[in-house]
C-alpha cells in the first residue's frame, strides 16, 4: 500500500511540473495548439517521467498539506521554466516590433496565430518563420532535454527556491530584450542612414514635402532589410538553445 501511495505522488508531481511547464511554454501551449493533443502528450510524458524519476523523499510520511505544498512548489517550478522559455522565444517577435515602429508600421494589426490576437504584421512574420526553423531543427527534443535535465538535478518533489526561480525570470526578461535588440540593430542603422539622408535633402530642398517622401522610402527599406534579416534567425534557434539549457533549469 505505501508503495502504490509513493507512486501516485510521485506521478502527482511530476504531472503538476510538466502541466505547468506546457501550458506556457512556446508553441506547444499556445491556443491554437490542440487541448487534446497536449493533455494526452502531458499524461504519457508524465508516465514516462515518473518511471525515471525517483522522489527525493519518503512518501510514506507525507500528510494530505505537506503533499499539497510539494504540489504547489512543482507548479511554480514547472511554470517557470515555462515561463523562461517564452520570454527568450518573444526576441524574435520583439526585434520585428522595433523594425516595424521604425517603417512607421506601428498601427497595421494582423492576425497572430499562436496567440490567436492581434499583432504587428513584421513581428508575426518573424515569429512564424523562426517557429517554423525551432521545430524543423528539433524543438520539441529541446523541451524534453531541459525536462529531463531538471529532473537529474532536482527530483520530484525537491525545487529551487523562489529566490532563484524569480532570478531566472528576470535574466530571461532582461536577455529578451538584449536580444531583440541585437536583432534589430542592422535595421536601425539602416534607417538612422536614412533619417540622416533625409535631414541633408530637406536642407539642400527646402521645397521638398519630406513627410511624404519619407514614408514609402521607411516602408522599402524596412522590407529590404527584413528580407535580408530573414536569414540570421536561424542563427538565433541555436543561441535559444543555449539560454534555455543556462537559465531554465536553475
Amino acid at each position: 500500500m505505501d508503495f502504490m501511495i509513493e507512486r501516485l505522488l510521485g506521478f502527482g508531481l511530476v504531472l503538476t511540473r510538466l502541466s505547468a511547464f506546457f501550458l506556457v511554454v512556446p508553441v506547444f501551449g499556445s491556443t491554437s495548439f490542440p487541448v487534446r493533443i497536449r493533455v494526452a502528450a502531458v499524461v504519457l510524458l508524465s508516465v514516462f517521467f515518473s518511471m525515471s524519476a525517483s522522489l527525493s523523499f519518503e512518501a510514506s510520511g507525507v500528510s494530505g498539506l505537506e503533499a499539497g505544498i510539494y504540489l504547489c512548489n512543482e507548479a511554480t517550478y514547472g511554470f517557470c521554466m515555462g515561463l523562461i522559455a517564452s520570454l527568450l522565444f518573444t526576441a524574435v517577435k520583439v526585434s520585428g516590433r522595433i523594425a516595424e515602429r521604425q517603417m512607421g508600421l506601428a498601427m497595421a494589426e494582423t492576425f497572430d496565430p499562436l496567440s490567436e490576437e492581434r499583432g504587428q504584421p513584421l513581428g508575426t512574420l518573424f515569429e512564424t518563420i523562426f517557429v517554423l526553423l525551432f521545430l524543423s531543427a528539433g524543438g520539441l527534443h529541446l523541451f524534453l532535454m531541459v525536462i529531463g535535465r531538471s529532473y537529474e538535478i532536482f527530483q520530484a518533489g525537491s525545487t529551487p527556491s523562489i529566490v532563484s526561480m524569480a532570478e531566472g525570470v528576470v535574466e530571461a526578461g532582461s536577455v529578451m530584450l538584449m536580444a531583440g535588440l541585437r536583432l534589430a540593430a542592422p535595421l536601425l542603422a539602416a534607417f538612422l542612414v536614412l533619417m540622416v539622408i533625409l535631414a541633408v535633402l530637406a536642407r539642400v530642398v527646402p521645397e521638398m514635402n519630406i513627410l511624404f517622401v519619407s514614408l514609402p522610402l521607411r516602408v522599402g527599406l524596412g522590407l529590404l532589410m527584413a528580407a535580408i534579416f530573414l536569414p540570421f534567425i536561424q542563427g538565433f534557434v541555436s543561441e535559444f538553445s543555449v539560454w534555455m539549457e543556462k537559465l531554465v533549469v536553475f
